[in-house]
């Protein structure tokens, strides 16, 4: 068994796509339209799909909003440099919500961004045993 894609449903692609692949550096692994059910697919990350966790980034064409719920907590990109990831993703127009630092209670490096749909994105250093 392996993890395969953890999905995110978006209320605009083109917002989501510019923030995943250009802020995030993320390539766009696929793409498409299902016109009879009126929603897309797109698929984004870091490597191929049978190698690599992906995201899969779900337009209903006729939802403009969902609510967010209090379950859902974050997605987590491992880094080489937290403090210069901000600042790449603040110069490209990204959202960071809470700045570079150590976590609460630990030593571990981490900083939050929200995606357009407000979703959280924990970025954090690349460390063996991180937590």
């Amino acid at each position: 068994m392996r993890l395969m894609h953890t999905m995110l449903r978006v209320t605009n692609l083109d917002h989501a796509l510019a923030f995943y692949c250009d802020v995030l550096d993320m390539k766009l692994i696929r793409r498409k339209d299902y016109p009879e059910g009126r929603f897309t697919l797109a698929f984004v990350g870091y490597g191929d799909e049978m190698d690599s966790t992906v995201l899969e980034l779900t337009h209903n064409w006729d939802t403009n909003a969902y609510d967010m719920g209090s379950a859902y907590g974050h997605i987590a990109i491992g880094v080489s440099d937290v403090y210069a990831t901000c600042d790449r993703v603040k110069a490209r127009g990204g959202k960071v919500v809470r700045e570079a630092g150590p976590m609460k209670g630990g030593k571990t490096v981490i900083a939050f961004l929200e995606d357009p749909d407000g979703y959280k994105v924990e970025i954090l250093q690349d460390e063996p045993n991180v937590g």
